[in-house]
C-alpha cells in the first residue's frame, strides 16, 4: 500500500484491513509537473526488483529521456496516466494484492467482488478526523481488538509502532506539529474523555445505537464511531452543507439534474459539528473480497 501510494503521488492518512475488505483514507494533492528523475524514482519504488527485461528496457528509456525519444515519450505518458488519481491507485493496489494472493494460495481468477466505493471528504479538520477515527476503529467494531493500537493492520497501530509515514498521516489531520501531541489529541478523539476506564466498554451494538437515538437520547461521538454507519461508506460526499452543495452543483452541470439528491443530515443525538452527507444511499451491500 505504501509503495503504490508513493508511486501514484497520493498520501495515506490512515487505513484498516480486515478479513474481507479494507478502508483507506487518501489525500490526493493538486497535480504538479513531475520531472523525469522523479518518474524514475517512483518507477523503481513500484518495481524494486525488476526483471531482466524490465532492466534492459529501462536502460533504453533512460538513454532516450534527454532526447525525448519515442520510447521515452510512451513510457513517460504511461507513468503519468497512473498518478494523482484515486482510481489508478486502487486499481494498482488491488491488482498487485490479487497477484500475490493467488500465488500464495495457488489459485487463479479474480479476487475482488466489485468495484471500490469512494467518498469525497471536505478538506476540513473535523471531517477528516471523524473519518480517520471511524476507519481505525474497524477492528473494535468487528470485535478483533479492544484498542485499535493493538490491531496490527491499521494506520493508527502502525503510527504508534513508529512508522514515520503513518505518523505524518495522522499529524496532517490535526493542528499539532509533533507526533506526541497529535497522538494524544487523536486518541482522545477515538476514545473520548476518560478513555482509561471506559474504552473496553465503549463499543455498542448498532441496534442499541438506534434505540437510544429514537428515544431522543444523546451519544458521545467517540461511542457512535464504534457503530457501523453507512453514511461514511455509501454517502458519496461528506462535509459541510456548503461543500456538498458546491460538489452537487458541479455534478449537475456535467451530468444533468438529479432532483432527489441533496445534502442530508447525519443522525440526530450526536454532535457532528456541521457534518452532512449526500442524500442518496445504496440500498444493498455485498462483501468486498
Amino acid at each position: 500500500m505504501w509503495q503504490v501510494a508513493d508511486f501514484c503521488g497520493v498520501k495515506i492518512i490512515t487505513y484498516a484491513i480486515l478479513d474481507n475488505h479494507f478502508h483507506v483514507l487518501l489525500r490526493v494533492p493538486q497535480q504538479q509537473p513531475i520531472p523525469d528523475f522523479e518518474l524514475l524514482r517512483r518507477y523503481q519504488v513500484l518495481y524494486p526488483k525488476p526483471t531482466v527485461y524490465q532492466m534492459a528496457r529501462l536502460e533504453v528509456i533512460k538513454s532516450e529521456l534527454d532526447t525525448n525519444g519515442p520510447e521515452a515519450r510512451m513510457w513517460r505518458n504511461r507513468q503519468l496516466a497512473l498518478m494523482g488519481d484515486v482510481s489508478q491507485f486502487m486499481k494498482l493496489l488491488k491488482q498487485r494484492f490479487s497477484i500475490w494472493f493467488n500465488r500464495t494460495h495457488q489459485r487463479v481468477g479474480t479476487l475482488w467482488a466489485e468495484r471500490f466505493k469512494s467518498v469525497l471528504i471536505e478538506v476540513e479538520e473535523n471531517a477528516l478526523q471523524v473519518i480517520a477515527a471511524y476507519i481505525d476503529l474497524n477492528s473494535v467494531r468487528a470485535g478483533l481488538a479492544l484498542d485499535p493500537m493493538k490491531y496490527r493492520f491499521c494506520g493508527y497501530a502502525e503510527a504508534v509502532a513508529g512508522n514515520v509515514l503513518a505518523q505524518q498521516g495522522i499529524q496532517s489531520i490535526t493542528s499539532h506539529g509533533d507526533w506526541s501531541t497529535a497522538h494524544a489529541h487523536y486518541r482522545e478523539m477515538i476514545f473520548g474523555t476518560g478513555a482509561a476506564v471506559r474504552e473496553c466498554a465503549a463499543s455498542i451494538p448498532f441496534a442499541e445505537f438506534k434505540r437510544v437515538l429514537s428515544a431522543g437520547g444523546d451519544l458521545p461521538l467517540a461511542t457512535v464511531l464504534r457503530c457501523r454507519l453507512r453514511y461514511f461508506t455509501d454517502g458519496a460526499i461528506l462535509g459541510s452543507r456548503a461543500f456538498i452543495s458546491v460538489q452537487l452543483a458541479r455534478y449537475r452541470q456535467r451530468n444533468g439534474p438529479c432532483p432527489r439528491t441533496g445534502p442530508r443530515a447525519l443522525p440526530a443525538g450526536v454532535e457532528w459539528s456541521g457534518l452532512m452527507t449526500l442524500r442518496a444511499l445504496r440500498q444493498h451491500r455485498r462483501a468486498g473480497i
